[in-house]
C-alpha cells in the first residue's frame, strides 16, 4: 500500500514539475512570439519589453506593449499599453489548444491616423489578413512560433482606453476621446481555438469597431469643431497683426517718401540758386 502511495506521489510531483517548467517558460515564449513573429503578421514594429510570470497562479503580465504604424503614416505608434494581464489555464500548456482564462488590457493609448481615404488600423488589419492567407509560409511561421498550437481566450477585456486623433491639419494640437470598454468572450470558439494570426485579427477588428464607433467619432468631431474655432480665432489674430504691420510699413514708407521729396526739392532749389 505504501508503495502505491509513493508511486502516486511521484506521478503527482512529476505533473507539478511539468506544469512549473511550462509556466516558467511561458514568459520567454510570449515575448519571443510577440517580438519575433508579431511584426511579420502586422507589418509594423511590434514588441513587448518584458513578461513576468507567477509559477503558482499561471498569471503573466506583459510590460510596455508597443505597436508601431505601417508605412505611409506619420505618427510614431498605433498603440501603446503599459501593462497587459494574462491568466493562463496551466494544464492547457501541454495540450494542443492553450486556454487563456482572461486577458485584461488597461489604459491603452491608441493613435488613430487617417491618410488618403484609409487609416492606420484598417491598414494593419489588412496586413494581418494577408499574413493569415499567405499559405504555407504563414502556416510554417505559426508552427515555428507555437508548434502548431492554437489559442482559446475565454475573456478578453479592454478598459479605460484613450483614442488620440493624429492629423497634420491639427497644427500640433491634440484631440482625444475615451475608448468604450470592450469585453469579448470565447475567442477561438468553445473548444477548438484559433491560430495566433486569426486571434490577433479578431481582437484588432473588435478594437477598430470601437475606435470608429459613433461614441468616439462624435466626441472627436465635437473636439475638432472647438479646435477649429480656436484656430479661426488665432487666424483672425494673425490677420490683425499682419494688417497692423502693413499699416505701420505704409506709414513709414509715407514718411520716407515725404522726407525724400523734401530732400529732392531742397536739392532742386540749391541747383536753381547756383545757376542764378
Amino acid at each position: 500500500m505504501k508503495k502505491i502511495i509513493f508511486t502516486g506521489s511521484v506521478v503527482i510531483i512529476f505533473i507539478i514539475l511539468i506544469l512549473v517548467i511550462g509556466i516558467s517558460n511561458i514568459g520567454p515564449l510570449i515575448k519571443k512570439a510577440v517580438n519575433s513573429y508579431g511584426p511579420g503578421i502586422t507589418k509594423t514594429e511590434l514588441h513587448v519589453e518584458d513578461v513576468s510570470v507567477s509559477i503558482f497562479s499561471g498569471e503573466a503580465r506583459l510590460k510596455e506593449f508597443y505597436m508601431g504604424n505601417p508605412r505611409g503614416f506619420k505618427s510614431p505608434e498605433a498603440m501603446r499599453v503599459g501593462s497587459v494581464f494574462v491568466d493562463v489555464e496551466e494544464k492547457s500548456l501541454i495540450e494542443d489548444t492553450i486556454i487563456i482564462d482572461r486577458i485584461e488590457v488597461v489604459r491603452p493609448e491608441i493613435t488613430y491616423e487617417k491618410v488618403e481615404g484609409t487609416d492606420n488600423f484598417k491598414t494593419i488589419i489588412d496586413n494581418i489578413k494577408k499574413s493569415a492567407g499567405a499559405g504555407k509560409a504563414s502556416k510554417d511561421r505559426s508552427e515555428e512560433a507555437g508548434k502548431g498550437k492554437k489559442i482559446l481566450i475565454r475573456d478578453f477585456i479592454v478598459k479605460d482606453g484613450k483614442v488620440t486623433l493624429a492629423s497634420s491639419l491639427l497644427a500640433g494640437k491634440s484631440i482625444s476621446a475615451p475608448l468604450p470598454d470592450i469585453h469579448l468572450k470565447n475567442l477561438g470558439g468553445e473548444k477548438e481555438g484559433a491560430s495566433p494570426d486569426e486571434m490577433f485579427k479578431e481582437i484588432l477588428t473588435a478594437v477598430y469597431e470601437k475606435i470608429t464607433s459613433n461614441a468616439v467619432t462624435d466626441f472627436l468631431n465635437k473636439e475638432l469643431k472647438t479646435l477649429e474655432m480656436s484656430l479661426e480665432e488665432a487666424g483672425e489674430g494673425a490677420k490683425k497683426q499682419l494688417k497692423a504691420v502693413e499699416e505701420d510699413a505704409k506709414e513709414e514708407l509715407e514718411k520716407v517718401s515725404e522726407k525724400l521729396k523734401g530732400l529732392l526739392d531742397e536739392a532742386a532749389l540749391r541747383q536753381k540758386k547756383h545757376r542764378n
